[in-house]
């Protein structure tokens, strides 16, 4: 079996900053992005209303609300992940809603206009399954040929029955055939993931790890389910029809899905970063680092790490 220095020192898995630390030789950082893009799954083409925990900011910073081009957004951020961790390069995400959802003409511009920004090495879009057609994937190939490029499906459950419940509006199948039709372009893939979705036991969300892992991805992002105010899920947790996730019942599950996953995927995120105005539950949330070091704290005490369950093809062992 891999030992645990196959991370390196003092790592137990894959990290991010790691990653890109290797590439780029210096410090790099994401810096979110607010295009005005939409979402079908909110404008009736899918669904109305959005998933369950979303509410009308879809997970965004507003910042185009407020007058700031893409290029604006970039150069605000740039300056201020400068000063907090001397980053030199960036990547462009594409955060709110889903940014591949519109016309791939409107797509070129702003994902042309965050290129140009200098130091920015490269894009990161985050999207739906559903949302992805043929013209905007060969963009993307084209701009994989000189720039990072990952593309980030929300899949949040490999569970269809979850997935209708949180009126996710596509299945299983269809992240999938995403998957299917984005391999071999150059392009890194990441699946999003929410841990405590309604009705999920550990089973349900140790499948998603084992689904997961024998598909071709590059890496993943693993969130809480917290609750948004203005959300559906608002008003299920105050009838007390959901309850949320505690911080170590959170931290022993991302350790068993951290021990499911091949050890070759990138783990771009362990928790999320609720904003503290939108949050209603649960207040621990907000405490990102310390979730993160309880997350460390509790692989070493099980002396585990990123894939020990599985063999390099994401098989069990």
């Amino acid at each position: 079996m891999v030992k645990v220095w196959y991370f390196g020192m003092n790592r137990r898995y894959n990290d991010l900053n790691t990653y890109l630390r290797a590439l780029y030789d210096c410090r790099v950082q994401k810096i979110s992005i607010d295009a005005g893009l939409s979402c079908p799954n909110r404008d009736g083409s899918v669904s109305t209303g959005g998933c369950i925990y979303c509410n009308a900011r879809g997970s965004g910073t507003g910042a185009l609300a407020r007058g700031l081009s893409v290029t604006q957004q970039l150069l605000q951020g740039q300056k201020a992940l400068f000063q907090r961790y001397k980053a030199k390069k960036f990547l462009a995400y594409f955060q709110s809603f889903s940014n591949t959802y519109g016309p791939v003409e409107k797509l070129k511009l702003l994902y042309d206009e965050a290129l140009a920004v200098a130091d920015v090495v490269g894009l990161s879009i985050g999207t739906r399954p559903d949302c992805v057609s043929q013209s905007v994937l060969e963009l993307l190939q084209d701009y994989a040929q000189s720039y990072l490029i990952w593309i980030e499906y929300g899949l949040q459950s490999a569970n269809d029955t979850t997935l209708e419940l949180i009126n996710r509006g596509h299945n299983f199948k269809c992240f999938k055939d995403a998957v299917r039709t984005t391999v071999n372009r150059g392009i890194k893939i990441c699946a999003h993931v929410i841990l405590g979705l309604p009705h999920e036991t550990r089973a349900d969300m140790l499948r998603t790890a084992q689904s997961i892992a024998e598909l071709e991805i590059d890496g993943i992002k693993l969130h809480l389910l917290y609750v948004v105010k203005g959300s559906r899920l608002e008003t299920l947790h105050r009838q007390g029809k959901y309850r949320c996730l505690e911080q170590q019942e959170y931290v022993d599950l991302v350790c068993d899905f951290l021990e499911r996953i091949p050890r070759h995927m990138i783990i771009q995120r362990l928790t999320g970063d609720p904003h503290p105005e939108e949050l209603a539950a649960p207040q621990w949330s907000l405490k990102k680092g310390e979730t993160l070091a309880k997350i460390r704290e509790t692989l070493e005490k099980r002396d585990s790490w990123q894939g020990m369950l599985v063999d390099n093809r994401g098989g069990k062992l």
